[in-house]
């Protein structure tokens, strides 16, 4: 929505330069890891876009494939009704709606121009403190006739005000009855009776091949709709050069979706959500992502209940192990660590006093099952941990010095600021 990186607090950014710098020289320490705690900052928001940030390898990596003929629209498979689109439109177009935001930022003096010194020689040509207002758009939907609406949390993150427009042209303000950072997902609420809703589909079945289609209002052109297939499932942060800290496997989609579509419904060919709009790749062309709408129903399921959602977490630096890197590591003596593994996941640093501290897990333990599934990186682990409950038990196996060692971890709540 704003012009501005979405970071994590200081001390986050903080370590996260440490870390970065400490480990520029050691191959392994190269390697692509996951955090389980830190928050390693987020891609850049435009008018209500998400711009995952890994463009420049994209591009460089297009410009060398060679140019070919793209068919100008999908087959449409026997037996359907070739204007089915157009169908699916009228139903649910009535609950897509775009929302307004805008917020005041203050700006600030270098207290050093306050110097009488500076004063008297540069006078009025010197900056003043003062005030300007920011504003965005995107995209959102409405779940119960009585006006609880989704969108992205980056829609409406630092808003003073919020404003819906339905389709019918009425406008309401809007309250943000809460946001998740780590799922990029929001609540608004507006003041409303027997409003129109949308269909919620099940994004666990979704495969490649499916239809999908697009709504929202992308750089501010209302009710825009665009088709495609769904391309792939399961698509982690990482994949698509977003934070790492995000909870979430995205929905990778053809279907066009610009800045000012964040927030809007990905429907499938029966016109249920399947998923929530929220990130494209700069420079790319036919390269979206959505949040499942399974994720985003259980977090906006937590926020309108309390008005923020919980998310599990154990406090580790971790990474997938290969021969490679084993060698790597072992061969390094300022790494400080010992592997006689070639597979698993790596723990490379546990942080003081997180949940993994207090059960045991130390700096070279290799895990190998959480409750008994076998984990291969550092996504499923983040997964298996995601679906746990905080507070609960979790089952540990790992190999450590040559030997097995099964311990029972409490996950806590992810440490996290979040509006109520």
């Amino acid at each position: 929505m704003y012009k501005t990186p979405r970071d994590g607090d200081n001390e986050s950014k903080q370590y996260n330069n440490n870390l970065m710098n400490s480990s520029s020289s050691k191959p392994w320490q190269k390697a692509a890891f996951n955090l389980s705690l830190v928050l390693l900052g987020s891609g850049m928001t435009i008018a209500g876009g998400y711009l995952a940030s890994n463009s420049q390898q994209l591009s460089n990596t297009a410009s060398n494939l060679a140019v070919s003929r793209v068919n100008a629209a999908i087959p449409v498979p026997a037996g359907t009704d070739p204007n089915f689109v157009t169908g699916i439109v009228k139903s649910v177009g009535p609950a897509v709606v775009r929302i307004d935001s805008s917020r005041t930022v203050k700006t600030q003096v270098p207290e050093e121009f306050n110097d009488p010194f500076f004063r008297r020689f540069f006078g009025s040509a010197l900056p003043t403190p003062g005030q300007r207002v920011e504003k965005g758009t995107g995209s959102g939907f409405i779940i119960s006739a009585d006006g609880r609406i989704l969108t992205n949390a980056h829609v409406v993150d630092g808003a003073d005000t919020v404003t819906v427009r339905l389709k019918d042209g009425r406008t309401f303000q809007g309250k943000v009855l809460g946001k998740d950072e780590l799922t990029d997902v929001a609540v608004v609420k507006i003041q409303a009776s027997s409003l129109p809703t949308v269909a919620l589909g099940n994004s666990d079945q979704l495969q490649p091949g499916d239809w999908a289609i697009a709504i929202g209002n992308p750089l501010g052109l209302n009710n825009t709709v665009t088709s495609g297939i769904i391309s792939g499932t399961g698509r982690t942060s990482t994949d698509i050069g977003a934070s790492p800290d995000k909870r979430v496997d995205y929905i990778q989609t053809d279907a066009a979706i610009n800045p000012g579509n964040s927030g809007g419904p990905l429907l499938n060919s029966r016109g249920e959500v399947v998923g929530m709009n929220t990130a494209i790749i700069q420079g790319a062309q036919g390269l979206g992502f959505a949040i499942p709408i399974n994720t985003a129903q259980r977090v906006s399921s937590q926020l309108i209940a309390t008005g923020h959602a919980q998310h599990p977490y154990l406090g580790i630096q971790m990474q997938a192990l290969t021969p490679e890197l084993k060698q790597s590591i072992n061969s390094d003596p300022n790494s400080g660590l010992s592997v006689d593994q070639d597979h698993g996941v790596l723990v490379a640093k546990v942080m003081p006093n997180s949940p993994a501290a207090k059960a045991g897990i130390r700096a070279g333990d290799v895990i190998e099952k959480l409750n008994g599934q076998s984990v291969v990186d550092a996504n499923s682990v983040q997964q298996a941990v995601e679906h746990s409950q905080v507070g609960g038990d979790l089952r540990v196996d790992l190999h450590r010095n040559g030997r097995n060692v099964s311990l029972v971890v409490r996950p806590g709540a992810f440490p996290t600021t979040q509006v109520q």
